[in-house]
């Protein structure tokens, strides 16, 4: 077993991509999606702040509106395609019926197995703390097993307990690709989940494992763009994190009061978010007047090419981790931007 212990996902992906810049901790495996680099051991990441879960590396260039977007989306329990592809067409890439995601996570959590597992488990916490039969469930061997599907989950199941008086949370991955799933949607999603379920039960969230036994990088573009970002592990300890770098950054919470936030979900994902004008008010969770509602404003901006606009509502994403992500990646795709200096930078394309 490979460990990388990191204070964050840009922490993890400096260490992640050291490991397959060795060529004697990785093998060449094929797959059905092409050529890997695959781990000859599982990789297990802790993050000891996994609420920092914004990767801010320009050079890994993640789409901040669809993971951020996404974790909603699972959190209100839905399998429909839809609100996904209007931040990622290529999402279709991975329905079998071009309306649904078989192995959507958060449908999973809350209707798939016939039961609503998120509430039986905060249920149980409250009743229990010590308990360590909390168990999330997303594989199921009856249909998943040997299913010939394009969205058959990777994560399989997820531990969680309470220790210290904060929730700590396991979760098991039998097949991660580092850069899009691992370090990229993967702790976007549960990071979110865990906060979910801190807040519910009313204590601080603590640590987030990852445990991903075929652990591995496809030999494609996103992998040329990231792998110079190679660190010399003696003076890693040296390297400033892009945390520290924010200049207003301090931990925002999501949720304030999670008995409306169903009636939020809903509400959000019902209407279209080309109508976000007409619902910018009456929210209540920081997660959508902080984040979703303002990142919803800046990408219908960014959709008609108004990039005036796009850039006086950036300011309106109050958490500054990801209004700093959001611009970098508008940025990169203004090609009006060239030569211009914006806080300093200039952009280059």
């Amino acid at each position: 077993m490979r460990v990388i212990n990191a204070r964050n996902v840009n922490d993890a992906l400096l260490l992640g991509i050291d490991l397959f810049l060795d060529d004697t901790a990785y093998r060449v495996q094929e797959s059905r999606n092409g050529t890997t680099y695959e781990a000859l051991q599982p990789v297990t990441t802790v993050y000891s702040k996994p609420c920092e879960r914004v990767c801010l590396y320009k050079q890994r260039d993640a789409n901040p509106f669809f993971h951020f977007i996404e974790s909603l989306w699972m959190l209100a329990g839905h399998n429909d395609l839809k609100p996904l592809t209007y931040f990622v067409k290529s999402m279709e890439d991975f329905s079998d019926d071009g309306e649904t995601l078989w192995g959507a996570y958060g449908y999973r959590w809350k209707t798939y197995f016939l039961k609503n597992q998120l509430a039986i488990i905060i249920k149980m916490l409250k009743k229990n703390p010590e308990d360590r039969r909390c168990v999330l469930q997303m594989w199921d061997p009856v249909h998943d097993l040997d299913k010939q599907g394009k969205d058959v989950p990777c994560n399989t199941n997820i531990y969680f307990k309470i220790r210290d008086n904060k929730l700590n949370m396991t979760v098991c991955n039998r097949s991660n690709d580092m850069l899009w799933g691992a370090y990229g949607a993967n702790v976007v999603h549960m990071s979110v989940l865990q906060e979910y379920i801190a807040t519910c039960l009313e204590i601080e969230v603590g640590v987030y494992r990852q445990v991903s036994d075929s652990f591995h990088i496809y030999l494609n573009p996103v992998w040329d763009k990231v792998k110079h970002m190679e660190i010399d592990i003696y003076t890693y300890r040296d390297i400033k994190n892009p945390y520290d770098t924010l200049d207003d950054y301090k931990p925002s919470l999501l949720f304030k009061d999670v008995d409306v936030l169903d009636w939020e979900l809903n509400r959000f994902f019902n209407m279209h978010p080309m109508d976000i004008e007409s619902y910018t008010d009456n929210w209540v969770n920081p997660a959508f007047t902080d984040i979703a509602i303002p990142m919803l404003q800046v990408h219908r901006a960014y959709t008609m090419k108004n990039f005036e606009e796009v850039y006086d509502k950036i300011n309106l994403i109050k958490a500054s981790d990801w209004r700093t992500a959001c611009l970098d990646w508008v940025r990169k795709r203004d090609k009006t931007t060239i030569n211009k200096t914006d806080k300093g930078d200039t952009h280059e394309q």
